[in-house]
């Protein structure tokens, strides 16, 4: 087992203590009776990085919300233009955003559902027929299956071991360092770090939110604003 870097777990802490500080800025927030909705508003946009999904990239089954920070699977396939950056087999989707170099960090709703993949993809993946999640393909992913049952989707994959199932999850990267990092964001815990990457194009940041499976995975992702990284 290779030996676990200083710096690794510095950057680990300090995600872990941005996302504390998050929580306590939204517990200060909703607690205070005196703060007008145009103050809170005005506190959540300050320095937010946003991302939005890009619907001329989605599966046709793929229903986005006007905004693009909700996505959710429908079922039933759309007639849509063919697209060549399109997903045409999986239900997937990406950022309309891109990073080639610095951190940057973002969180995904996923309450409610049984299934979902959230992590970053390089920008000449193939998104044509059947997709193999792992890094030689060019995903850094996790994902839920079966309500229960969490992978890292490595080369072979690794089943994860939760201590809570987490409502909303929180996606860390790290270019220039070749780190993707997992977090349970209400637990402040880490879920599962890929090390040692090597970025040599854009990322996006990627979703699926699965098959519907007849309205039990019904509810969507839910992508949150959050304070851009440093």
């Amino acid at each position: 087992m290779k030996e676990r870097r200083p710096e690794l777990g510095k950057t680990e802490a300090e995600i872990q203590q941005m996302i504390q500080k998050r929580r306590l800025k939204i517990q200060e927030m909703n607690g205070s009776v005196e703060l007008s909705k145009e103050g809170a508003d005005r506190e959540i946009a300050d320095g937010v990085q946003v991302f939005t999904s890009s619907e001329g990239v989605s599966h046709p089954d793929l229903i986005l919300s006007d905004d693009g920070k909700q996505v959710e699977d429908s079922d039933v396939k759309k007639n849509l233009q063919k697209n060549p950056e399109r997903f045409d087999k999986c239900a997937n989707v990406l950022a309309k955003q891109s990073f080639s170099s610095g951190r940057f960090y973002y969180e995904v709703q996923v309450e409610g559902k049984t299934d979902w993949d959230l992590g970053v993809a390089r920008e000449s993946i193939d998104r044509k027929g059947k997709i193999t999640l792992n890094p030689q393909k060019g995903y850094w992913t996790i994902w839920l299956r079966n309500e229960n049952e969490y992978y890292a989707c490595a080369s072979p994959s690794v089943r994860l071991s939760l201590k809570s199932q987490p409502e909303k999850v929180g996606v860390f990267v790290d270019y220039e360092e070749g780190l993707v990092s997992f977090y349970n964001v209400d637990a402040a815990a880490l879920i599962y770090s890929f090390t040692g990457c090597c970025f040599k194009e854009k990322l996006y940041p990627y979703f699926s939110p699965s098959p519907n499976y007849g309205g039990k995975n019904s509810a969507p992702l839910i992508i949150s604003p959050v304070n851009h990284t440093e």
